[in-house]
């Protein structure tokens, strides 16, 4: 077994079978760690303990005791998830001092599985972007090409997994953030049903969207960590508690009879060329294995940015309202408190602890949520949200999944687009309509752009319908024509 290109459920069972230690493959990604993420910047900060926790598994084993499913897998964990002990910044100024009591339910449930958890992960400062270069810490590369982006905001998670920093990854997806840099990054990236995973000790950004997720490099590897992370949390009462299957146990990659749904209102040109070919090619590789494509309508897609935007901004303005320097986290530096008024204390702490991106969505929702405009923006931005829903549950009585890009274009350069966020936002036109929804989605691997960039496809599936979305996913996958190609940083 090659540690580097090893699956999750490899690294398990050579765990459990003692063919190799715990300590060993921590050490060994550890390694790869020290000696290429000063290329990347996907690593914020390091477990300390990850050594004597592999150590503390290894003599459990000895002893015959049983572990976990993911017994020695190491796992890089988003900054937007709390670890007891970890630094945790969210990847902002604000929190640079923070370092949580306690572990997300996300992470809580790994460490119950037994895997390692290494360290966290870079991302766009409180996962608002969609290229990694919001970030307190610096912008993530992309390890295919580090010129280019590695996509947001999960971008740290995603070039570490492409990288293999890690066995597998966590993210978070309040707009697109697992997807679109795991297509970015020639990964998998899932984004689960809203409430299939648990929000608790996940900083929040915007709490009817985010969703926690893992970003990994197979199908198969997504399923099993899948089935880890969800399940109800009585800490979080937006979690369903729906059972939670045994995804991996049943992927089927047969698509005899499978409906495939293409959105007329993503095929009117506008595509990258590269993302087009890529596209039509996923659509005659589902058609050759016996699936049927079915072309639906769903008009309100056109005002899914919009409306994301602004459902997304309000609710930021008020979950970002907590950080203001008096209870904790960042303080600007007054040499007499008692000589300064409330709000130049506020305007001087959240103006330095927050980035420009930051500040411009929270100044957007405060606006819309403010007297006089709550029912024209905010109020309306949530009646529209509630007829795409409506749209996307009748273009489901037709199909069993969506297919679509999830981008339209492939990676693009560091400081290509950040000075325009009108064009970055629009990068998001395919992803966000699933969070406004509440629908699961996730990107496959699928294609290469004629500057060696890798390219994924989204697949949406119905509520809590993530075994087809995986089985869909699982026939892309055995037949993708970049299957086994690896980044230039390997």
């Amino acid at each position: 077994m090659e540690l580097k290109f090893a699956s999750i459920a490899e690294i398990a069972r050579a765990v459990k079978d003692k063919k190799i230690s715990a300590k060993e493959i921590t050490t060994y990604f550890l390694n790869r760690i020290e000696s290429l993420d000063s290329k990347l910047n996907s690593f914020t900060a390091l477990n300390q303990k990850a050594i004597k926790q592999a150590e503390d598994l290894d003599v459990r084993i000895a002893h015959g005791e049983a572990v976990g499913v993911l017994a020695g897998v190491p796992f890089g964990i988003k900054e937007m998830l709390c670890t007891k002990g970890i630094q945790t910044t969210a990847g902002s100024k604000m929190l640079s001092n923070f370092v949580p009591p306690y572990d997300s339910t996300v992470v809580s449930r790994l460490k119950a599985s037994d895997s390692i958890i290494l360290g966290k992960l870079n991302q766009d400062e409180f996962a608002m972007g969609s290229s990694n270069e919001t970030s307190f810490h610096g912008s993530v590369k992309n390890p295919w090409n580090l010129d280019f982006v590695p996509g947001g905001s999960s971008g740290g998670s995603a070039a570490a997994q492409a990288a293999r920093l890690v066995a597998g990854s966590i993210g978070t997806d309040t707009g697109g953030s697992i997807r679109q840099p795991s297509s970015f990054c020639g990964i998998v990236g899932v984004k689960p049903t809203y409430g299939r995973v648990s929000r608790y000790g996940v900083v929040a950004f915007a709490s009817s969207l985010d969703q926690a997720g893992p970003m990994v490099s197979s199908v198969e590897d997504a399923a099993l960590t899948l089935e880890v992370i969800c399940g109800h949390d009585e800490m979080d009462s937006t979690t369903s508690q729906r059972p939670v299957p045994q995804w991996s146990k049943n992927i089927s990659t047969n698509m005899n009879g499978i409906k495939v749904g293409l959105i007329k209102e993503y095929m009117r040109g506008g595509l990258d060329a590269d993302v087009q070919r890529t596209f039509d090619e996923s659509i005659e590789a589902l058609k050759k294995m016996g699936a049927q494509i079915i072309e639906l309508s769903i008009s309100m897609t056109d005002f899914s940015v919009p409306v994301y935007y602004l459902v997304s901004g309000c609710e930021a303005s008020s979950n970002l309202a907590r950080y203001d320097g008096v209870r904790y986290g960042y303080r600007s530096d007054f040499k007499n408190l008692s000589s300064i008024s409330l709000d130049e204390f506020y305007g001087k702490t959240r103006g330095e602890g927050f980035g420009s991106e930051v500040k411009r969505r929270i100044m957007l929702g405060t606006y819309c949520l403010s007297s006089g405009y709550y029912d024209a923006y905010y109020l309306k931005a949530c009646q529209v949200r509630r007829l795409l829903t409506n749209q996307y549950l009748e273009g489901f009585q037709k199909c069993d999944v969506i297919l679509s890009p999830v981008t339209t274009s492939p990676a693009f350069k560091i400081g290509e687009r950040i000075n325009d966020p009108l064009e970055m936002y629009l990068n998001d036109i395919f992803t966000t309509s699933t969070n406004l929804a509440g629908l699961p989605g996730m990107s496959i691997p699928f294609g290469i752009s004629k500057q060696g960039l890798p390219i994924g496809m989204q697949i949406t599936a119905k509520h809590y319908d993530e075994q087809r979305m995986l089985n869909v996913a699982a026939a892309l996958e055995s037949v993708s024509p970049v299957k086994g190609l690896k980044p230039y940083v390997i």
